[in-house]
């Protein structure tokens, strides 16, 4: 039996190239972004394409009911829609962070609310289902100038941990993505959205923060050569909770672990300029 598969924030990067990995491997997947006109291309090469605005309750409910009437179940959901805020905490305003948290962390659970009938449909029909999450390295260790992106993926990994346990006796297995730095527009978006005042105590290291913006793009992972074995671990019959690829993914999250705090905030001071802040 083909299984049905939905993935939000298909437009670019990692979304893209997963909906296109799986239809390739015999699924049918449902692509879904804001605007769906950034979906040219995908229903061309077969895949089912939809308009998804995942901070909208009535967009989340139309793309279910959709699915529902042509598929009548939903044997995978992928949360992958999300966004980087960068700036430094001092800089960042109420509205900034509520953005970060609705886009990154209320959403993907939103969307999965919405989609366990669906879910559970599948469970009937085939015994299992599966929630997916993309998170980020960042979420295990946070940077200077992304502490809102930061703290939002280390959310979704705490909810999506919670997910796993609740879910699993509903026969719904629930896996969490961890992405390093994997090649896509992502930083673009980024920077376009920095938080910079005139008046902030980190303007004399402008070009530091802006820099931040593009970090994880620097000798990053070509996107297929990421998207590839993530997929091949997402379709084991038993896939592993956690499931992390890209630059930096086992040697960043390495190094937090075994630098003690004080040595590990020292390099990321260095790293992204704030050392030359001192004084100003």
């Amino acid at each position: 039996m083909t299984r049905i598969v939905m993935i939000t924030g298909c437009s670019t990067g990692i979304g893209r190239s997963l909906a296109l990995e799986l239809h390739k491997r015999g699924m049918t997947v449902y692509a879904t972004a804001r605007r769906p006109e950034t979906l040219g291309g995908l229903a061309e090469a077969g895949l089912e394409t939809l308009a998804l605005d995942v901070n909208d309750d009535q967009s989340i409910a139309a793309a279910m009911s959709q699915v529902k009437n042509e598929a009548g179940r939903l044997d995978m959901l992928v949360n992958n829609a999300g966004f980087s805020q960068v700036g430094a905490i001092l800089d960042l305003h109420r509205e900034d962070l509520r953005k970060q948290y609705e886009t990154n962390v209320i959403a993907p659970i939103a969307v999965t609310r919405a989609a366990l009938p669906l879910l559970r449909a599948a469970v009937a029909a085939n015994g299992v289902a599966d929630i997916v999450n993309v998170g980020s390295i960042v979420g295990l260790f946070t940077t200077p100038f992304a502490g809102a992106y930061c703290s939002s993926k280390a959310c979704l990994h705490a909810l999506t941990d919670a997910l796993r346990m609740e879910a699993s006796p509903l026969g719904i297995r629930t896996i969490t993505i961890q992405p390093g730095g994997v090649r896509s527009s992502f930083g673009d978006h980024a920077e376009e959205g920095i938080r910079l005042p005139e008046d902030s105590v980190y303007k004399p290291i402008e070009a530091d923060v802006r820099a931040r913006a593009q970090a994880g793009q620097q000798n990053a992972t070509p996107t297929d050569d990421f998207i590839k074995p993530v997929v091949d671990k997402l379709l084991r019959k038993d896939p592993p909770p956690v499931i992390r690829g890209g630059r930096g993914s086992v040697q960043l999250v390495a190094l937090k672990r075994l630098l003690p705090l004080k040595a590990f905030d020292a390099l990321m001071i260095k790293r992204f300029g704030l050392n030359r802040l001192r004084g100003a």
